[in-house]
């Protein structure tokens, strides 16, 4: 399973970004082999518009199976549920945590956004 994190700095113990269009990076885990990648988000960090769109569909090209970040706004959280990606949301603390906490089931997915279009 391949999963993404929003990340503020390209390293696992760097903090989960709050925002899901506007990260500065996601870290990519890939549970069956426990390596992971780094992809740099800032074009869309800057974005005059359509930010959370936009990473939500390079989101969709990495083949993840789940994202996992702070927030989600409705025009990204409809484009995961249509590519069958799973979101959770809420998390917080830096990668790493964020990703023992899913592995102990201590995120639960999201079934709506959990902030308005446009959050910043």
């Amino acid at each position: 399973m391949k999963i993404a994190f929003s990340s503020s700095e390209p390293e696992n113990n760097s903090m989960v970004d709050p925002r899901f269009g506007r990260a500065k990076y996601f870290i990519v885990f890939d549970t069956d082999t426990n390596e992971n990648s780094v992809v740099d988000n800032t074009v869309n960090l800057n974005a005059l518009q359509g930010a959370g769109i936009q990473t939500a569909k390079n989101t969709v090209d990495l083949n993840v199976d789940c994202v996992v970040t702070g927030n989600m706004g409705p025009k990204a959280f409809t484009v995961m549920k249509s590519a069958g990606i799973q979101v959770f949301t809420g998390a917080s603390g830096s990668v790493s945590d964020a990703l023992l906490a899913w592995k102990n089931g201590e995120l639960h997915e999201a079934d709506k956004a959990n902030v308005e279009g446009h959050w910043m």
